[in-house]
């Protein structure tokens, strides 16, 4: 009896923390993390504040927990298939095709996470330790290869393939209506062209 006693109150506690975490990442997609309180997640997983403590006793790692519960189930595209594609050209488009739509996709979550990142030193230490940057350079990395490019054609073109692979750079070109995805597709695809003489 004892057994299972201690089962249930483990499930429960589970569930507790699972609306916890439910709870703020529907804030950081609402309002961003800078403008989410503890009091309002308490409010939504209808918990105390007390108990959100208990299970998260400071932002890190209640912001871990929300990070690595939203990458779980809204993976960022996965530069190991592009590398199959032998043209660099096509790889390129391909590439943007993927992330753009993701981007769209996660529009909301992912443009309060960078907003807010400056803002929320316990974001910003998160972040850094995700993997996020390490996941950028992979995407950029097979990107870059096969181009046969050297020397400052090389770095012009590896500079421009970041600026295509950026969220801001989505923004810019996407808000407001002012291009589709694949409107924004081709004019990255062009500038990551001319990069290279």
């Amino acid at each position: 009896m004892r057994r299972y006693e201690l089962k249930e109150r483990a499930r429960r506690q589970e569930e507790t923390r699972q609306r916890i975490v439910d709870a703020t990442v529907a804030l950081h997609r609402e309002v961003g993390p800078a403008r989410t309180t503890i009091a309002e997640v308490a409010r939504r997983a209808g918990v105390g504040r007390v108990t959100v403590y208990n299970h998260f006793p400071d932002d890190v790692s209640l912001l871990a927990a929300c990070s690595a519960h939203f990458v779980a189930s809204h993976p960022p595209p996965d530069p190991g298939g592009w590398a199959a594609i032998a043209d660099p050209e096509a790889r390129l488009r391909a590439a943007l095709e993927q992330v753009y739509a993701y981007f769209r996709e996660n529009a909301a979550m992912v443009g309060n996470v960078a907003r807010d990142a400056a803002l929320v030193p316990a974001l910003a230490e998160v972040l850094g330790r995700s993997g996020a940057r390490e996941h950028t350079e992979a995407m950029r990395d097979v990107l870059l290869s096969g181009r046969g490019l050297r020397g400052s054609a090389r770095r012009r073109v590896r500079a421009a393939i970041a600026l295509a692979l950026d969220l801001a750079t989505w923004q810019r070109l996407t808000g407001e209506g002012a291009l589709s995805d694949a409107e924004a597709v081709d004019v990255m695809a062009a500038a990551v062209r001319a990069a290279a003489p």
